[in-house]
């Protein structure tokens, strides 16, 4: 039996898994990089070594320092998480060939599953529908372009290794494709060792929908229904839920058996989820077949018939052969603890349950709280997590704890919440009210988005499918729940308090007092959610004079204040973290930081030029001195949180001098490129 566990993951993953082995009297071993040494995952374990270096390629993904923590402390298995070596077919075998417990399937499984123009063919085997597909087995476009045009546009580039989103790009000409299978082909490198891409059909708007499958080692494979997790961005979801909106009964019964169909036929061992793209509007049939890269044809693969309103069409995608990040919400639904039977597993054990115990009760969702920006691209957004509270009515799945720091060497993700209630709509609601009254002061997030997506008629009439932000861009930049004016007078109101507190002079007159009768309102500029705000106040006892506003005040202190607005009283909290003023009400929330009237000298000053707009890692430099450039022209890419970000030229110019080089790690706002004026 597995008595001291590794696991080899950080965040909310590890967190959860060591949370199951406590459940469970397993000792735990965390592992951690340099900028993780004061995680929560690191002090909650029973034992924590650290990896050397900061990057995931050095710490996370080196599998001889995770190995060497193994054997120093002592563990006995390794609980992979998530991504990282989670289902690297090599890294699960040593760690089997050490003596080692591996929760995870067989390395074959993995193998066979882990690179997915050949998962399609073993799917096709089993009997699952695929779409139609080509391997890029040349590097002559010519050859992509005869490919693409038996796979039929539009049509995604897609890494053969991996998954989350990355290598993956979408084609829906045949002018853009040699550049989509070269980025394709350099994001693969990067992130998998293997640059291998294969073109398959795109489907413009179907439902993403997988089936969890769990298998023991005497033979038994059943499914856990289904999640369906349309709503992403950039191929990543956001939002996950079980049962689908659409799902019938007949339906879950007819995925879920091809799914363990699959299982089966891999003799499959543990966890796993099979992933499918269900088209429930019409598909129209199809007789295109595969072709490989020179442009040979293939043989034809069957594309199901056209689906019709009583008959759904769904497609194998791909099997992710470990637990998902989403498993939460099957665990609400079906009252299992999923990490806790991959232990069970792991041990020998058999499944705890037949196929027809399972059922599934009431609705959960799951949402993906990222410190990211979505009215700006979804670029994330490290940085320090001053304050970071939320009650216990959800179910939190915490990557950081009360603060922290938003890393730029990993995933941006801060939490999953999940609700689960008897209905979807209730779900939905209990959702959008727990992540509204959450106090998250620090990087920009998502948050205001997924209320947003909770709140929104159409996601609660379920019409969930993976062009939904597409069709609701306006979901990115909701209205602020509260008046900007209300938050505004907290900020200034208690910054005004927070200042007489610490001034005992300050005490001996009234706020807003001044020696001259008729004296000119102070006027100051704010910096907000929305930009610079410019305003002259007088602030008394009891009110705000701010512009055209006047505004009522009681209970002021340096942390809050209830500010009357036309009206309809605010009870605002404000927290004050390095300059800034974090305004929280229950249902809105903003950040103001008052501008200095005199700013200080910009130390920075110098060439002009593209500056790096988070922390990262320089992929690719275009460019070299003495070369002219043109405004908007791509001059250096870096990668940071699992995303490539392009600096380009504001305009025309002349490369004077380039600053970086591949490979090597900038912070941000530092200076990529200086160019001087074009001749």
């Amino acid at each position: 039996m597995i008595s001291t566990l590794l696991v080899a993951n950080r965040g909310e993953i590890a967190r959860r898994v060591i949370r199951a082995a406590r459940s469970l009297g397993v000792r735990t071993v965390a592992v951690f990089s340099e900028p993780d040494a004061d995680a929560p995952h690191v002090v909650e374990a029973d034992r924590a070594v650290a990896l050397r270096g900061s990057t995931s390629t050095e710490t996370y993904l080196d599998a001889e320092q995770v190995l060497a923590a193994a054997r120093a402390t002592g563990a006995d298995a390794v609980h992979p998480g998530y991504g990282f070596l989670s289902e690297n077919a090599a890294f699960a075998r040593r760690c089997i060939d050490a003596g080692l417990t591996w929760v995870g399937p067989d390395p074959a499984s993995i193998e066979a599953m882990g690179v997915k123009h050949t998962a399609k063919a073993l799917a096709r085997e089993a009997g699952v529908p695929t779409l139609p597909d080509a391997l890029l087995a040349t590097d002559d476009p010519d050859d992509w372009a005869r490919a693409a045009e038996g796979v039929g546009f539009p049509l995604l580039v897609k890494a053969s290794a991996g998954g989350g989103g990355s290598g993956m790009r979408e084609v829906r000409s045949p002018d853009a494709l040699a550049d989509a299978v070269r980025s394709a082909r350099a994001e693969a490198a990067r992130s998998f060792g293997d640059d291998t891409v294969f073109l398959e059909r795109l489907l413009d708007a179907p439902r993403h929908v997988e089936i969890q499958v769990l298998g023991d080692a005497h033979g038994h494979v059943v499914h856990l229904g289904e999640r369906e997790c349309s709503i992403q961005r950039r191929h990543q979801k956001v939002v996950e839920e079980a049962p689908s909106p659409v799902v019938t009964p007949e339906l879950r019964e007819r995925m879920g058996a091809t799914a363990v169909a699959l299982a089966e036929k891999l003799g499959y061992v543990g966890a796993g989820t099979v992933e499918f793209l269900l088209e429930d509007a019409d598909l129209p049939a199809s007789d295109a077949g595969s072709v490989d890269a020179s442009g040979a044809a293939a043989p034809l693969r069957s594309v199901p018939p056209a689906a019709t309103p009583t008959q759904a069409s769904f497609f194998f995608l791909e099997m992710n052969t470990r637990l998902q990040v989403e498993h939460p919400v099957t665990e609400e639904v079906y009252g299992v603890d999923l990490v806790a039977l991959q232990l069970a597993i792991a041990d020998g054990e058999p499944l705890p349950f037949a196929q027809d115990e399972l059922v599934p009760r009431g609705h959960a969702i799951e949402v993906r709280l990222y410190a990211e920006d979505p009215a700006a691209g979804d670029r994330p957004s490290p940085g320090t997590l001053h304050r970071y509270r939320h009650d216990d009515a959800l179910r939190w799945e915490d990557a950081l704890g009360a603060s922290g720091e938003v890393s730029a060497f990993y995933d941006p993700m801060i939490a999953k919440v999940v609700a689960h209630a008897p209905t979807r709509t209730a779900a939905a609601r209990r959702l959008a009210a727990g992540l509204a009254h959450a106090e998250i002061h620090g990087p920009a997030t998502n948050r205001d988005l997924l209320v947003a997506v909770l709140r929104d008629p159409g996601f609660l009439a379920g019409a969930t499918r993976t062009d939904f932000l597409d069709r609701h861009a306006d979901l990115r930049t909701p209205a602020p729940a509260t008046p900007r004016v209300v938050h505004l007078a907290a900020a200034i109101a208690t910054t005004s308090a927070a200042r007489r507190a610490h001034d005992p002079l300050a005490t001996l007159a009234p706020p807003g007092w001044r020696t001259l009768r008729g004296a000119p309102r102070p006027r100051l500029t704010w910096e907000g959610p929305d930009g610079p705000v410019d305003v002259a106040h007088r602030l008394t006892a009891d009110a705000l004079e701010l512009a055209d506003h006047t505004l009522g005040l009681r209970d002021l202190t340096p942390h809050g204040v209830r500010v009357t607005h036309d009206g309809v009283a605010y009870r605002c909290r404000v927290a004050h973290h390095d300059g800034t003023a974090y305004v929280d009400d229950g249902e809105g929330h903003s950040a103001w930081r008052e501008v200095p009237r005199l700013p200080a000298a910009d130390a920075a000053a110098g060439g002009a030029g593209p500056v790096s707009e988070v922390p990262g890692t320089v992929v690719e430099v275009l460019v070299r001195e003495g070369e002219h450039v043109v405004a908007g022209q791509k001059l250096v890419v870096l990668e940071a949180m699992k995303m490539e970000h392009p600096a380009l030229a504001a305009t025309d110019g002349v490369v004077e001098t380039v600053h970086v080089a591949v490979g090597q790690y900038v912070e941000a706002h530092a200076t990529l490129v200086t160019l001087g004026a074009a001749e």
